[in-house]
């Protein structure tokens, strides 16, 4: 069907306009229909035997980018790039959560029509409603608004693109892709994605354009809003962004086609409006695919700091489903340039069957089968002083006979010696005399993870973390079916998708190299499911 000579882009999933009050919308809800299709797909693909159980998986079909993360009226809200099954183009998923951990799922919120696919955005929480700004394929980037106590409910603005595509891309000095949106003095400010092309030898490099508006209609461009970045690599783009304060800076989170999930840490120069970077880091050491973190979506906690979610990509072909979400992780500052990230979200509220080792001397050169911790839905805090170990390790998911096992390494003090500003510079003395401090590494090899021949295991995902001198390491681990995610001392995180096809690939052991080294503490807990646990949906 065209429209005046353009294609219609109506979405031919079935939607249903919901009520104004919580009461009455719960009631919808327990007998709409596609929720009751979203209950039938979940206990369709429960079997699956890589599916996590306490991680977040959309309902049915594909998943992409998680979008618009945001807390409204004492939810959280999750949103993601869905592909429904009638009509397989990117609609805006949606989740509701108490405690970022426990998702109901709740029907397609922004579907196509005019633009072709709903791609990434972000949102923005007023006093009174929500705003969704997102990048509408084929006519340029877009926005909604919901103001409704379940976000149930979207109207665009315009009802079309407010930053269109424009005729001719090369006429003007910006880019239209993944748009996020902040306030500042009454005016709206929004970055929209993209790579700059005077990059060395006139390849790309990353960057955001910043736009203004007073009323979410029209939209003025200002200019490039990124200065002082050297971080970043050539051939990066500045896709998926986030730009929130955090402590007494500000932190502008991205995705990168090439490199995968970065971060640029500065301070907001709101006279100029430019964003002045002074540190940057990463979210995965590799690029995204396959196995690998991908994209964020990310809103301030209320206290100072981020909350963070992630999708990941698989590394097995599955029938029905494929990327998951990450556990959602708090960002804090530590002062200085230094990023913490924990752990979000009521995670403790999942376990049982607690069990714990204490005290045992890892010897030199020999693996320590833990007999009586075992389990593929786990979550595990290690206490490890390596004395002078050249690596320890410890290995999850491990079948009796090491044919299916995922390693998780730490080399002390084997990474970059790399300069750093203290922790107690501030804004007005960051020219002060780097410390030149020693890293180390954590490694997860999924090399060994899966005796499966179709399975894609990623290169060793390695990242820095620096642990003082006698500081132990602590890890906080959680196993879950085909995802690894490793917290390290609450300065790092390192996570991997794994596919063991072995029923007893389910053992944990230890092993120092070298020297040997004492385990404090170990502590396993199984972990519940989030979807048996919450009744499906809880309505």
């Amino acid at each position: 069907m065209m429209r005046k000579g353009k294609p219609d882009y109506t979405s031919r999933v079935p939607h249903y306009t919901f009520a104004e009050t919580l009461g009455q919308q719960e009631l919808q809800l327990k007998e709409n229909p596609l929720l009751r299709r979203m209950i039938a797909a979940r206990k369709e693909l429960e079997g699956d035997p890589h599916r996590p159980s306490y991680h977040y998986v959309n309902p049915e079909n594909l998943l992409n980018d998680p979008n618009g993360l945001c807390f409204w009226q004492g939810r959280w809200h999750l949103f993601y790039q869905a592909y429904p099954p009638e009509d397989p183009r990117q609609h805006w998923g949606h989740a509701v959560s108490d405690d970022l951990i426990r998702w109901r799922d709740l029907p397609y919120a922004i579907y196509p029509h005019p633009e072709e696919r709903c791609y990434s955005g972000s949102t923005l929480v007023e006093e009174g409603r929500v705003i969704a700004t997102y990048h509408g394929t084929e006519v340029g980037n877009m926005v909604a608004v919901s103001s409704d106590p379940l976000l149930l409910n979207w109207e665009k603005v315009t009802g079309g693109p407010v930053i269109p595509f424009p005729s001719d891309l090369e006429s003007v000095p910006y880019r239209v892709f993944d748009p996020c949106i902040w306030k500042k003095e009454g005016g709206y400010y929004a970055l929209s994605a993209g790579t700059l092309p005077h990059g060395p030898g006139g390849l790309p490099i990353r960057a955001n354009f910043l736009f203004r508006s007073e009323d979410l209609e029209s939209w003025e461009y200002l200019h490039p809003f990124v200065e002082g970045d050297r971080f970043t690599l050539v051939g990066d783009d500045g896709a998926c962004p986030y730009f929130w304060p955090i402590g007494d800076r500000h932190i502008l989170l991205f995705f990168s086609h090439m490199s995968g999930g970065q971060y640029l840490l500065g301070d907001y120069d709101t006279d100029r409006d430019k964003f002045v970077a002074t540190a940057h880091g990463r979210f995965n050491f590799g690029p995204a695919q396959p196995s690998g973190l991908h994209a964020p979506s990310a809103a301030p906690d209320g206290e100072g700091g981020i909350v963070v979610i992630f999708n990941m990509n698989p590394g097995l072909p599955s029938q029905g489903w494929d990327q998951i979400m990450t556990l959602p992780r708090r960002l804090t500052l530590a002062g200085g340039d230094d990023l913490r990230i924990e752990p979000a979200g009521d995670l403790e509220s999942l376990r049982y069957d607690h069990r714990r080792v204490e005290s045992l001397t890892l010897p030199a050169n020999r693996e320590v089968v833990l007999e009586e911790f075992c389990g593929n839905a786990m979550e595990l805090l290690v206490e490890i002083d390596p004395n002078d170990a050249p690596v320890v390790e410890l290995n999850l998911l491990r079948s009796p006979g090491r044919e299916e096992f995922t390693r998780i390494a730490f080399f002390p003090d084997r990474g970059f010696r790399r300069r750093v500003r203290s922790p107690d510079a501030t804004a007005s003395a960051r020219t002060r005399t780097p410390l030149i401090r020693a890293e180390s590494l954590i490694t997860i090899d999924s090399s060994y993870s899966s005796i499966l021949p179709e399975v894609r295991p990623r290169a060793p995902e390695t990242a820095p973390v620096h642990l003082e001198p006698g500081e132990p390491l602590r890890l906080r681990i959680f196993v879950d079916r085909s995802v690894v995610e490793v917290f390290v001392n609450g300065k790092q995180c390192v996570a991997v998708r794994v596919y063991p096809s072995r029923e007893d690939s389910v053992g944990v052991s230890l092993r120092s190299q070298g020297r040997s080294a004492e385990l404090r503490s170990l502590d396993a807990w199984q972990m519940g499911n989030i979807y048996e646990v919450h009744g499906q949906l809880g309505w």
